[in-house]
């Protein structure tokens, strides 16, 4: 059972006293209230992913070394994170019924780190504060999508290299076959994504405010796939594709080679070919599946988290935009560097 936490109650938590106004907001979108009845004894919390603080109720809380400790809600060490410091309690029971709020420790660490980075508002092109702009600061795309990856020593200079760029309905932002040169976020407003297959336009998608596009170009070093037309008045967020390679694509692409790519998929982890079918059918690697690129979009919703993906074609170019697709989207996914030419002659040079 969960229930929703107002923004004022967290900020009489530590750390979280330290945010601002929407960086509490944010943060109460990946809090969670966990209820634990009186007289429970012993339950389990995984101490080494979660943040936990005591909202209501006395917990007794008994560790390796020490004397049996009580926390009663509101009390000092209520207000700090429970088992913290290397001093996870081995006895837990609950004198009282009890709430407790739980955070993942690394997606609110991830939080805290991008509100202490962003830059302040300024007069400049993008006259605003980056913290109310929901196609960046938004808990789930921060923690999840193209921007958890990132370094934390890129996010200004992330934030400083986009540029607001205001549009209207009809407008066509990017082209099928022109060069990919900025990679976009939507802010504000609605656009689709067609493309002209044999003389005729097919509707691939309608993107809204967070979504993010351009990138396929930029990765994989060609040219556009697919039209965006505006389909409301509205404004972008754009970074040109230099600055995208160095800030986002690297960091997001995780190369590795064919040796490690076997041991991982051993271990548990899936082949991913991107290839087209007939590609796959003529040479594609043992229990792989086969999503083509072009229609990868349509199919990360059946993707689990789960997994991590070590994603090939022929060369790695293809691929390479596949990965990134992935990982903008919170999946674990690995790039096999070279593609299978690249490990098909390794390993013939290796016998």
């Amino acid at each position: 059972m969960t229930a929703a936490v107002a923004p004022e109650m967290l900020a009489r938590l530590s750390p979280l006293d330290g945010l601002g106004a929407e960086g509490l907001r944010q943060a109460s979108a990946l809090a969670r209230q966990e209820f634990i009845p009186r007289g429970l004894r012993s339950f389990a919390f995984p101490w080494e992913q979660k943040i936990a603080y005591l909202l209501k109720g006395e917990l007794m809380l008994g560790y390796a070394s020490g004397p049996m400790m009580v926390v009663v809600a509101g009390s000092g060490e209520a207000l700090v994170p429970l088992g913290r410091g290397g001093t996870e309690p081995v006895r837990i029971r609950a004198i009282t019924d009890v709430e407790v709020l739980c955070f993942d420790e690394n997606a609110l660490d991830i939080l805290v780190t991008w509100d202490q980075l962003v830059p302040p508002p300024r007069a400049s092109e993008v006259a605003a504060d980056w913290r109310t702009m929901p196609g960046i600061f938004d808990a789930r795309k921060l923690t999840r999508g193209t921007f958890a990856s990132l370094p934390a020593a890129h996010i200004e200079t992330l934030l400083d290299s986009f540029r607001r760029l205001p549009v209207k309905a009809g407008q066509v932002i990017v082209r099928q076959n022109d060069p990919g040169d900025r990679y976009y976020v939507i802010e504000r407003g609605r656009a689709l994504v067609t493309r002209e297959v044999g003389g005729a336009t097919i509707g691939l998608a309608e993107l809204k405010a967070g979504d993010a596009f351009g990138e396929e170009a930029l990765v994989a070093e060609t040219s556009r796939n697919a039209t965006v037309t505006m389909k409301t008045d509205g404004e972008l967020l754009c970074i040109d594709g230099g600055d995208f390679v160095k800030l986002l694509r690297e960091p997001l692409l995780q190369r590795i080679g064919g040796s490690e790519a076997r041991r991982r998929v051993a271990a548990g982890a899936q082949w991913l070919d991107v290839r087209f079918p007939a590609e796959y059918r003529q040479d594609g690697l043992p229990g792989a599946i086969n999503i083509p690129l072009n229609e990868l979009r349509d199919a990360l919703p059946g993707l689990s988290r789960d997994h991590e993906y070590i994603v090939y074609c022929q060369t790695g170019r293809r691929s390479s935009a596949a990965a990134f697709l992935l990982s903008q989207r919170g999946l674990r996914a690995s790039l096999l560097e070279g593609g299978l030419k690249s490990m098909f002659a390794m390993e013939r040079d290796a016998a």
